[in-house]
């Protein structure tokens, strides 16, 4: 864990959850596993206050618990999670992508509370589509509920682990924390329920959906509340099926610009079939046969079974190996090799990166080295054909940014600088992790730009607010525009240009997080 990442995290949870929880869940990440009142004493926080953080935490899947033979718990904190807690809009956007506004609202729910139940999730998106929809319009469950039932199909979302029922007949002593279990054919499996509704539109707060006010309602129609249908049924956001997502679009987008449209279409297909079948970390997908992949095209998209035969040869043939030939059976089987085809990206990546800092000649050098494995100085300048001085100076200026590395072989025992050979490489993982590093420390730079900039701005941000407010009241009202005028000079030109300074800064920032 470096400290760009620890710093990052610290900026995250206190952007989300607050002080407390940051300091708690920081704590964490620098020390590993810790029992509550050692996390309580060196945080010198209140036990109660630790507790309710641990609860957060726990409640987004950010830390998880286990219990040791002599009965202690122990909390451990999932940085991996935290960081992706920066690809939330993400998710969001794919939802809504895949499955329109219903779901693109499900996903939000879950990610903004962690876990929920499937009831609860339908009649929260029902309310909040009901709001945006024309008088007189409302959504109904059932709609949102096949909606929510397409998710987990796809494994968009899944079941939590839950804690299993236990027979009253033992008697033995509770255990300090509960096991929770959950059976892999149950992750997806949405309960039967009968949701029958509407969405209901939000009224003031002292009224309720009759109307009447809260002072004045009998007791027991207040305290009247129905049975939960699914209690303790837990649904959360499957961030791997997201991320085995991404990685296909990927994928499709590399076989696209490589080859052309119909490749990728192919290619699209494949992981389509297999997307539900082969586990986010496989390094291949599933065998599939010609025949099937002919099949499973998409309707209207023509091209005869001898056509896409000439197509899987070529993509079976293609020097950066995205798809393998697995067998002969059922007109050919053809796999993905999905480890083969991130490397490639990565790959990709990095080229692109060097190209774009260090000029198209520093990255000739770059491609070189990654083509040759392993150069020397004097063969570098040879074969990318560029004077030895320019050659010294960019291979010296990737190796100090670490894009590449020198290895040495010695002749002799005493690695005599004469005696020794200097090869230059590239390691693609090594210079992966920096690259991934330095975004860390940029995203970091630009959260902490963005709140400095809008701790300076406070007065001015809410003096804005309130100008807004008050037109916007003032427009629902009926007033006249010379009002409305005399209402919107209260901000000053310069103010006013400040502002849009202010605005222009902060989406700057969020654009290139």
């Amino acid at each position: 864990m470096t400290q760009a990442e620890i710093k990052l995290c610290s900026l995250l949870l206190q952007e989300h959850f607050g002080e407390i929880v940051e300091k708690i869940g920081v704590h964490l990440i620098r020390t590993g596993s810790q029992p509550l009142r050692v996390i309580a004493h060196d945080t010198g926080t209140s036990l109660d206050q630790v507790k309710k953080a641990l609860c957060v935490l726990i409640q987004h899947n950010l830390v998880i618990y286990q219990v040791h033979k002599r009965g202690v718990v122990e909390y451990e904190a999932q940085c991996s999670r935290v960081l992706h807690m920066l690809r939330y809009p993400r998710y969001i956007y794919t939802a809504k992508t895949l499955y329109s506004d219903t779901g693109e609202l499900i996903v939000e729910e879950l990610l903004l509370n962690g876990k929920m139940t499937m009831s609860a999730v339908v009649k929260k998106v029902a309310d909040r589509l009901t709001e945006t929809m024309e008088d007189g319009k409302t959504m109904d469950y059932a709609e949102v509920s096949n909606t929510f039932v397409r998710l987990a199909d796809t494994h968009f979302v899944q079941r939590c682990p839950f804690v299993p029922a236990t027979e009253n007949s033992d008697p033995g002593p509770p255990p300090p924390a509960p096991t929770l279990v959950i059976n892999e054919k149950d992750m997806y499996l949405v309960p039967k329920l009968s949701l029958i509704g509407k969405g209901k539109r939000r009224r003031s707060s002292d009224e309720d959906a009759t109307g009447e006010p809260k002072a004045k309602r009998p007791k027991h129609i207040a305290d009247n509340k129905e049975p939960i249908p699914d209690d303790g049924i837990y649904w959360q956001a499957n961030l791997d099926r997201f991320h085995q997502h991404f990685r296909d679009q990927g994928i499709v987008s590399a076989v696209a610009n490589r080859m052309d449209q119909t490749s990728s279409e192919i290619v699209r297909t494949m992981l389509r079939m297999s997307e539900i079948t082969t586990p986010s970390n496989a390094p291949f997908t599933q065998p599939l046969s010609s025949n099937e992949i002919f099949r499973s095209l998409p309707v209207g998209y023509n091209i005869s079974k001898q056509v896409l035969d000439q197509y899987l040869t070529l993509l079976a043939d293609d020097p950066l190996e995205f798809v393998g030939k697995s067998g002969d059976s059922g007109g050919g089987m053809y796999v993905i090799n999905l480890h083969k085809a991130l490397g490639s990206l990565a790959t990709a990546t990095l080229e692109s990166v060097v190209q774009e800092r260090f000029g198209s000649r520093c990255a000739r050098i770059f491609r070189l080295v990654l083509q040759k494995k392993h150069l020397e100085q004097k063969q570098v300048e040879d074969f990318a054909m560029i004077p030895a001085k320019e050659a010294k100076d960019m291979l010296y200026k990737m190796l100090s940014e670490n894009f590449i590395s020198l290895q040495e072989i010695p002749k002799t025992p005493d690695h005599a600088p004469s005696r020794t050979f200097y090869l230059y490489t590239v390691n693609i993982l090594s210079a992966a992790r920096m690259l991934l590093h330095r975004c860390y420390k940029s995203i970091a730079n630009l959260i902490e730009r963005r709140q400095f900039e809008t701790k300076e701005n406070k007065r001015l941000l809410e003096k804005s607010q309130r100008v807004e407010a008050i037109i916007a009241s003032m427009q629902a009202t009926g007033a006249e525009e010379a009002q409305l005028q005399e209402i919107e000079e209260m901000i000053t030109a310069p103010e006013r240009q400040q502002l849009e300074t202010l605005k222009r800064n902060v989406n700057k920032s969020i654009n290139r997080m």
